[in-house]
């Protein structure tokens, strides 16, 4: 595993854009001055290095910081590919998880539909806790958010 003068002494990191560039010449593309890694399909930026891969958030972490992160990495505003030093967190596996968009559907999140009224749940620690049925997705989604700045607070993602 890399450590962070090995990593600053191949790259350079703009804590402002979430970029890294090579500050060395490699074989290809990788040029002083070009942008390090590539974006894969699942969102996340990933930078090769000695022939391991290494997802960008958790490199940016070891720049600044010096150290690894000790658990996960949150991106504060969901997006993946946004490693600006601000966006990021460390965050346990439930914080991390709390932090997660909708991904479908017209609901709001933790609002699903129930006999022509609507229901508010959450998982919390890997179960479903039932919040209540409502007449309008509105009052579901406020007993949703409700509950979920209790259990996650910062790291709860309200949509």
């Amino acid at each position: 595993m890399i450590d962070a003068d090995t990593l600053r002494s191949w790259l350079d990191y703009d804590p402002d854009t979430g970029v890294f560039t090579w500050r060395v010449k490699r074989g290809g593309a990788a040029k002083i001055g070009t942008v390090a890694g590539c974006r894969r399909d699942n969102g996340y930026r990933v930078i090769s290095l000695y022939d391991r891969l290494y997802r960008e958030h958790r490199l940016v972490w070891l720049y600044v910081h010096g150290v690894w992160p000790s658990d996960e990495i949150d991106h504060i505003n969901g997006a993946r590919d946004d490693n600006r030093i601000n966006n990021l967190r460390e965050a346990t596996r439930k914080q991390n998880s709390a932090n997660r968009r909708k991904l479908n559907g017209d609901l709001p999140k933790g609002v699903t539909k129930h006999r022509g009224k609507f229901r508010a749940q959450i998982r919390i620690q890997g179960r479903v806790k039932h919040l209540g049925v409502y007449d309008t997705p509105e009052q579901a989604h406020a007993a949703y958010c409700e509950v979920a700045q209790k259990e996650f607070g910062a790291y709860h993602r309200a949509g």
